[in-house]
């Protein structure tokens, strides 16, 4: 599993018919469900969400975590965030998982991080999206659970 993290003062999913969902202060994650990811892979991805320490202090120091701050976190299934560029200039989707197993973990995901109080809003699995946000520090981070 492979996500990006963006520390947002707001992110929105927009489809077609227009806004999808939108979120206030908190994470935007664009997430990749890659093959072998399991439940043990799901715990670890949300623990690390809600206690990623990537909101300032009082002092500056990122030492708050989502929950600290009351933020929400807007969960968007990405797999080109799996793609490969080791050879030639055309990424390789292998390591992502095929969509119908993706999707289940997702909500998973998604229902594991709303039952721990924190809330979430997501995007339309399997559509093009257009997602927009204003970054916040800039702060962007990768979180990769196939190197640990």
């Amino acid at each position: 599993m492979k996500a990006v993290i963006q520390r947002v003062k707001w992110a929105r999913v927009l489809v077609e018919d227009g806004i999808l969902a939108h979120i206030s202060k908190g994470i935007l994650v664009l997430l990749c469900v890659e093959k072998g990811d399991n439940e043990k892979t799901i715990d670890w991805m949300v623990d690390k969400l809600l206690n990623l320490r990537i909101f300032p202090d009082d002092e500056g120091k990122l030492n708050r975590s989502i929950k600290d701050v009351g933020g929400e976190i807007l969960l968007v299934s990405n797999f080109t965030v799996c793609g490969e560029l080791k050879k030639g200039t055309r990424p390789s989707f292998h390591l992502a998982e095929e969509p119908s197993k993706a999707q289940n973990i997702l909500e998973e995901m998604r229902r594991r991080l709303a039952d721990r109080g924190v809330s979430v809003k997501t995007g339309l699995f399997g559509a093009h999206m257009e997602v927009e946000l204003l970054n916040d520090g800039p702060v962007t981070l990768v979180l990769d659970r196939s190197l640990d």
